[in-house]
Formats: C-alpha cells, sequence, structure tokens
C-alpha cells in the first residue's frame, strides 16, 4: 500500500469515528434537553396543582367564615323578632368553618394564619353573644351589642380575611396592603378582648 492509498484509508477511519462520537454526544445531548423540559414541565404541574389545591382551600375558608357571621347575623335578628332561635343552622355553620380551619391551619403561610387564627377567635367570641342572648338582663343592650359586633368588627375581620388570601393568591395586590393588614388585625382583637372581659363580667354578676 502507498503512501497515498494510507493516507485516505486513514481519514476515510478517522472521519467514521469522528461521525460516531458525534453522533453519540448528539442523541446524549437532545435525551439531555429532552430530560430536563420533562423535569420542568413536572415541576410546573405540580406547582399547578398545588395553587389549585390551595386555591380551593381558600375558597371554602372564606365561604365558611362568611356563612357562619351570616347564620349568627340571622340567629340575632331572629330573637329580636320575638322568634326562637334555631340553634341547628348556627351550629352547622360554626362546624363547618371548624374544619376548613382545622384544615387551613396545615398550610397557611404565617401571616394568613395570624388572621385567620384571629377571626376564628373573634367568631367564638361572637357564637357566646349569640348563645347568651335569651339569659341577657338588658335585652335590648344585649341585642345591640351583638348586631354591632356582627355588622362591625367581625364582618370587618371577615373582609380582612379574604383580602389577605386574594393576596396570598397574587389575585389582589392592595397598596400599602401590609399596614392595612396590621391596623386592621389589630383592631380586631382590641374589639374582640374588650367584648370577652365585657361578657366575663357579666357572665361573674349573673345570679346563680
Amino acid at each position: 500500500m502507498d503512501v497515498t492509498t494510507l493516507a485516505v484509508a486513514l481519514i476515510g477511519v478517522g472521519g467514521t469515528l469522528g461521525g460516531t462520537l458525534g453522533g453519540a454526544l448528539l442523541s446524549q445531548r437532545v435525551t439531555r434537553e429532552q430530560n430536563q423540559r420533562a423535569d420542568r414541565e413536572r415541576a410546573e404541574d405540580r406547582h399547578d396543582r398545588a395553587q389549585e389545591a390551595r386555591r380551593d382551600l381558600y375558597a371554602r375558608l372564606n365561604t365558611t367564615a362568611r356563612a357562619y357571621r351570616v347564620a349568627a347575623r340571622d340567629a340575632i335578628r331572629a330573637a329580636e323578632r320575638g322568634e326562637s332561635i334555631e340553634p341547628a343552622v348556627l351550629d352547622a355553620a360554626k362546624e363547618a368553618w371548624a374544619e376548613q380551619y382545622s384544615l387551613a391551619q396545615m398550610a397557611l403561610p404565617k401571616e394568613v394564619h395570624e388572621i385567620a387564627s384571629s377571626l376564628n377567635r373573634a367568631l367564638g367570641v361572637g357564637y357566646s353573644v349569640v348563645k347568651q342572648l335569651p339569659s341577657a338582663s338588658n335585652r335590648v343592650e344585649a341585642y345591640s351589642r351583638a348586631k354591632d359586633w356582627f355588622s362591625g368588627a367581625l364582618s370587618d375581620g371577615v373582609y380582612l380575611l379574604r383580602v389577605t388570601l386574594r393576596h396570598d393568591l397574587g389575585v389582589e395586590a392592595e397598596p400599602d396592603f401590609e399596614r392595612t393588614r396590621t391596623r386592621m388585625l389589630i383592631v380586631l382583637d382590641t374589639e374582640r378582648r374588650s367584648l370577652e372581659r365585657l361578657l366575663a363580667s357579666e357572665q361573674a354578676t349573673r345570679p346563680v
């Protein structure tokens, strides 16, 4: 074999090896990119499912809080008209809220949980207010206080929960939200503690 023939043969072998190695590297690159794309799609799918689950949870939390407030307010109005309070409706609303609040506690971010927890205590005080109406020594004052609670501080608390949930989901961006949230939370807690002290005082002075 002369030098020219040998050179051509070597070039042919080198070209074949180069083509084989190049093809393998290209195949590896394509596979890697496909895997990365599949990982991104799976991550996006998990995120979307988590967001959907969070939206559902927040919707149920908001709905049951509003239903609880409405049931209590309706019970107050019925009692003021001299009608008997139907405890099953109010108790069912209370239990529905308690169930959703219990589930939500495991998933709520700190800021949202703070609002939900404060509202839970406020709703509990409101429940006591309604339950004590029949035995109130001053019915007019008791009804007025109950109506003020559910149309005032507690109504604002339910609104605060809704806005906070929407803000956390990114569907509502209220300017200066953090300052507003803090201010409304302080008012709700202050009003609740004041009502708790008043109820405790009345309970302590009530004849056995």
